[in-house]
């Protein structure tokens, strides 16, 4: 059965990579520029899968457990991540993606993320983990904490989401150029065609979705996840111990092959060979991913689309120090770039 986890990873991977979805690009956008668009498109895939989930559970098809609010740990592990996916160039899923288009910094940022992380979940940092994670507060959702249904909170979370949505597709309303398309019908919009970001956000939200109940049919209650899973697939690595190759396993390797095969397929793959400076920014990017995304109980796809979606406080406070952390970075490093005559981290040449 964990071979859905690869299907649904294949599937992951081919949208990420065509939808080019990477929230690191709207954190840093909204301290950067004050561009709200891609972090609108994140809050209606948040909308879109609460609403598959909640669904779901109420259906008896899955089961949500409610768990305590590890505040400080999300606070500390939200703002590591934050700033480390910036010097990565990519968060979780971003990261994983662009090693799949042939981005050798990437390669080294995944490497490094994966060892990290599972230094701090499966490693010797394994108790400093646990000891921050501990100090929780009771209450760990808002439907607990208020005593109102989780509806209430879809039905205002999907208002916003249509919203935001309507006003972003109606500002960018006018056409954009475009070469002449070279292929026709579904290969077109599949490999050619620019892919709107609402509609690569839907189709995610949905993909998201059904993943959990295909997850959960293996014994693993949850849904897309990236950190244990890289974790975990380190450790099988180094110790040839099958256990740890599970559906969550069989996703990130899933979400790889399905970036490379829709780079291939759209002709935008190309291995690319960074300098010097951005390998160890992708080097240090990828330490602090694993660790911020460990502390923190997940990264932009466990805390900033899943927990998210359940109301969790862990992922809605995460995902804010994500962005305070991503906005430090950027002013720090792309700003100070560009004033230096380099406006941001590029793979310096091709072969």
């Amino acid at each position: 059965m964990i071979i859905t986890g690869l299907i649904v990873g294949l599937a992951l991977g081919f949208v990420l990579q065509r939808g080019r979805f990477c929230v690191t690009g709207a954190f840093r956008d909204l301290t950067l520029t004050g561009n709200t668009r891609w972090f609108s498109a994140l809050i209606l895939l948040i909308a879109v899968h609460s609403i598959g989930l909640f669904g779901l559970n109420a259906l008896g098809v899955i089961t949500l457990e409610a768990s305590p609010f590890p505040w400080l740990a999300s606070i500390i592990g939200g703002l590591i991540f934050g700033f480390a996916i910036v010097l990565a160039g990519g968060c979780a899923t971003g990261t994983y993606y662009r090693a799949g288009e042939g981005l050798v910094g990437s390669w080294f940022a995944l490497i490094f993320y994966a060892l990290s992380s599972a230094v701090m979940k499966n490693g010797p940092a394994t108790s400093a983990t646990e000891g921050l994670r501990s100090i929780t507060l009771d209450s760990g959702t808002l439907q607990a904490s208020t005593g109102l249904s989780p509806w209430v909170f879809v039905a205002i979370l999907t208002a916003v989401a249509i919203v935001v949505t309507v006003h972003h597709n109606r500002s960018t309303a006018t056409p954009v150029a475009t070469l002449p398309p070279r292929k026709r019908g579904l290969a077109h919009i599949l490999t050619e065609k620019r892919w709107n970001p609402f509609a690569t956000a839907v189709v995610i939200g949905v993909i998201a979705t059904i993943a959990w109940p295909l997850s959960a049919a293996t014994g693993r209650n949850s849904g897309l996840g990236i950190t244990t899973p890289s974790a975990n697939l380190t450790g099988y690595l180094a110790t040839g111990d099958v256990e740890l190759i599970d559906w969550g396993v069989m996703l990130v390797i899933g979400i790889l092959l399905g970036s490379f095969i829709a780079a291939k397929a759209s002709g935008e793959f190309r291995i690319r060979v960074p300098d010097q400076a951005i390998v160890v920014k992708s080097i240090l990017g990828g330490i602090g991913m694993g660790v911020g995304a460990a502390i923190a109980g997940g990264c932009t796809v466990g805390n900033s689309m899943v927990s998210t979606a359940q109301f969790e406080y862990q992922g809605w406070v995460a995902t804010f120090f994500m962005i305070v952390g991503a906005g430090v970075a950027a002013k720090l490093t792309i700003k100070s770039g560009t004033r230096t005559g380099v406006a941001r981290p590029v793979e310096s040449r091709s072969v």
